[in-house]
């Protein structure tokens, strides 16, 4: 597949899931630019804002396979990878696998579950893989992680660590409907005379497999690479940040920028591409400092500084 098979299949992925997500196409092109990015997705909003009916639609969408954790704190850690037990009838220890063998990983209140249980999705996020028995098993491609939180509730709850929100290449939020939208969903609920919504697939494994690949060939002029990198050196020198964006936050801007790109039919990511996903692709990995944190100031605020502070690059 091409540049333009991308905003092809993208659009036609994103019609799909919108005939059960109404009102939130913007929303829905960054899960895109998280899918074409080959990275994963932290979504953090209020319950009942459909995110984890986001993921699912668009494991169906993409003709994925789709498993579900709902993280609490008694999950161990051999619940998301799996483990050996013994078979009785044959007298061997036999591999049962758990759901990190899918493609859509959806980690439901990620942040219910204690550390030791989080970190188990740490190498099947960075290395695709998973170590059961000193056994290593790769993991099925494409293979993404798809975490939700809710973040009002903190009782009973483990923050996750600032090394396992990096691994998230964004994060977003939902946000609640207008009121027109809002009717919208109760209209549709009510003509569909169920609960649940298929979604056709429109792709296959091997086509997102295809899609990804072709995000490779949307150019990125040095200028524009520079303007990545000084973005995140920007971070880390802000007097209010404590610790600022790794190149990890570097090679984010790249991957989202260039899907970005490819959704909207060019081959060259834009400045303004930079401009738009470097709110997801950096806020989450940005420390502040105590006393801005506790007069209010928040990440994206801090971001927000940054982008007006660095200068854009003229580009040929």
């Amino acid at each position: 597949m091409n540049v333009a098979s991308v905003r092809e299949v993208g659009s036609d992925l994103l019609d799909a899931v919108e005939t059960v997500i109404v009102g939130k196409r913007a929303v829905l092109e960054r899960v895109l630019w998280a899918v074409l990015g080959d990275g994963h997705l932290l979504i953090e909003d209020v319950p009942g804002l459909a995110k984890t009916l986001i993921a699912k639609s668009f494991a169906a969408g993409l003709g994925l396979s789709f498993r579900r954790i709902q993280f609490t704190p008694d999950l161990l850690p051999a619940d998301i990878t799996g483990t050996y037990v013994f078979e009785r009838k044959t007298g061997d220890f036999i591999l049962r696998r758990g759901p990190v063998f899918t493609n859509v990983l959806l980690a439901d209140e990620i942040n219910r579950a204690p550390p030791k249980t989080q970190s188990a999705l740490l190498e099947a996020m960075q290395e695709r893989q998973a170590t059961l028995e000193g056994e290593t098993f790769p993991l099925d491609r494409p293979f993404f992680v798809i975490a939700t939180q809710n973040p009002i509730e903190h009782e009973g709850t483990y923050p996750l660590p600032e090394a396992q929100v990096d691994r998230f290449l964004l994060k977003i939020d939902v946000g609640y409907p207008t009121r027109e939208q809002e009717i919208e969903v109760l209209e549709r609920r009510r003509k569909r005379r169920a609960d649940d919504a298929t979604i056709e697939a429109v792709t296959t494994p091997d086509e997102v497999r295809s899609l990804q690949a072709a995000i490779e060939d949307v150019h990125v002029d040095t200028a524009v690479e520079g303007y990545m990198v000084d973005i995140v050196a920007a971070t880390r020198a802000h007097s209010q940040v404590d610790v600022g964006a790794s190149p990890r936050g570097s090679l984010a801007l790249l991957k989202a920028s260039r899907a970005r790109a490819a959704i909207a039919g060019r081959d060259f990511v834009t400045p303004d591409d930079v401009k738009v996903v470097a709110m997801p692709a950096l806020a989450h990995r940005i420390i502040l400092k105590p006393d801005p944190w506790i007069r209010g100031v928040r990440t994206a605020s801090v971001l927000a500084d940054v982008l007006a502070a660095v200068p854009v690059p003229k580009v040929p």
